[in-house]
């Protein structure tokens, strides 16, 4: 275990931390906290055994005390301020998308919001994954893609918002999370929130050498365009209802990849400058693909390994437009900012799988009301 201690770059693994459960890696703190009441309380998950999820040991009590932890961090980051996402909190752009589903597409996929030919319109977010807002886009960090598809009837998975009229879809440019136990993540982000530098060292010994090889992995990308990147779902989802509902994975890719080199000298924010040049000139478009499982041995529940397309092969099920527009506006960034995401926004089709998911529950909700509580901003879903 010693031997790959010095091998670990810990800003990486600091940025590494949001990606999926949200947490904040910051250490600046201000002198005084505003204090939040949550306005309602989040029914746990129920799990799957007919696809293999298993519950661990206190995984409801373990989601709250990651959310409180989480939630004061960011009560002490931004007493003063706006209060930012404590993950992805830089966004390179909230764009208009369409989003449709293969004319051809078989049964055993046609399940939810994948209906045959229909078309939705979207909401796209690409973001960095640092908790730090301020990052430069050449450092290296995960990529995220989240797309929030309007015009979904239909009740939906979270209680308190089961009219909305979304479904969510969150992916990272990593086909991989960095740790599967409800409990090894809290002391994760215990370590990281920790004053202490030598819990901050214990990182790597508290992820495992899998997990610390995983973060690394994914937050050590450089990417040139975010439109021109992969992404996945890292953990997996429900596909339909019934007798004949599987497990499955999702990505998004570029229909035309092109190698774009980074600029010698980027801006700070070249992301979003790249990404505002190509839209205000032409269209985008992205491969929507699922990826069933095919094998039992493809742990639900194990969100550290890669089911390979070698053995469970992706199929594109839909195509992302992304019409030429204007999107860097104060009136539209106000309006990214103030969207939440999270995969709970989902119709039971989609529902999400494994422990990682089930505390998505309840963390992103709490997160997300804290932040809307803290800029006096009224939480709801787009129309």
């Amino acid at each position: 275990m010693l031997g790959f201690i010095p091998l670990i770059r810990f800003s990486l693994l600091f940025a590494i931390t949001p990606i999926l459960i949200s947490t904040s890696g910051c250490t600046h703190q201000h002198s005084k906290s505003k204090t939040l009441a949550y306005t309602h309380t989040i029914p746990y998950p129920t799990i799957d055994t007919g696809l293999g999820e298993k519950l661990q040991p206190n995984e409801s009590i373990l989601a709250e005390q990651i959310a409180e932890q989480i939630g004061q961090s960011i009560r002490q980051q931004y007493t003063t301020d706006h209060a930012l996402r404590d993950a992805h909190p830089k966004a390179h752009s909230c764009v208009r998308a369409e989003f449709h589903v293969s004319k051809s597409l078989p049964s055993n996929l046609a399940k939810g919001v994948f209906i045959p030919d229909q078309s939705y319109s979207a909401w796209i977010r690409f973001s960095n994954a640092s908790g730090d807002a301020t990052q430069a886009d050449n450092k290296n960090d995960a990529r995220g893609m989240a797309i929030k598809i309007l015009g979904v009837t239909g009740k939906k998975i979270m209680e308190n918002d089961d009219q909305a009229t979304t479904q969510d879809f969150i992916m990272i440019n990593h086909p991989v999370f960095f740790v599967n136990e409800p409990q090894r993540y809290l002391s994760f982000i215990e370590d990281v929130n920790s004053k202490s530098m030598l819990k901050k060292l214990k990182i790597p010994f508290t992820l495992g050498f899998q997990g610390t090889l995983n973060a690394v992995k994914a937050s050590n990308s450089k990417i040139s365009n975010p439109i021109q990147v992969r992404y996945w779902s890292m953990v997996p989802y429900q596909l339909g209802l019934g007798a004949d509902r599987q497990a499955v994975k999702y990505s998004a890719r570029p229909c035309n990849p092109n190698s774009i080199t980074i600029p010698n000298k980027p801006n700070h924010d070249f992301l979003r400058e790249t990404l505002r040049k190509n839209l205000e000139t032409s269209d985008a478009c992205m491969e929507f693909l699922i990826q069933p499982r095919t094998t039992n041995k493809m742990l639900v529940e194990d969100s550290m390994t890669e089911w390979k397309e070698s053995e469970a092969p992706f199929f594109q099920i839909a195509t992302i437009h992304i019409p030429k527009q204007i999107f860097d506006t104060p009136e539209q960034n106000k309006f990214c900012e103030n969207l939440s995401f999270t995969p709970w926004h989902s119709l039971p089709e989609h529902r999400p799988l494994g422990a990682i998911n089930r505390l998505r529950k309840v963390i992103y909700e709490k997160i997300s009301t804290i932040r809307h509580e803290m800029n006096d901003v009224l939480k709801q879903e787009p129309q």
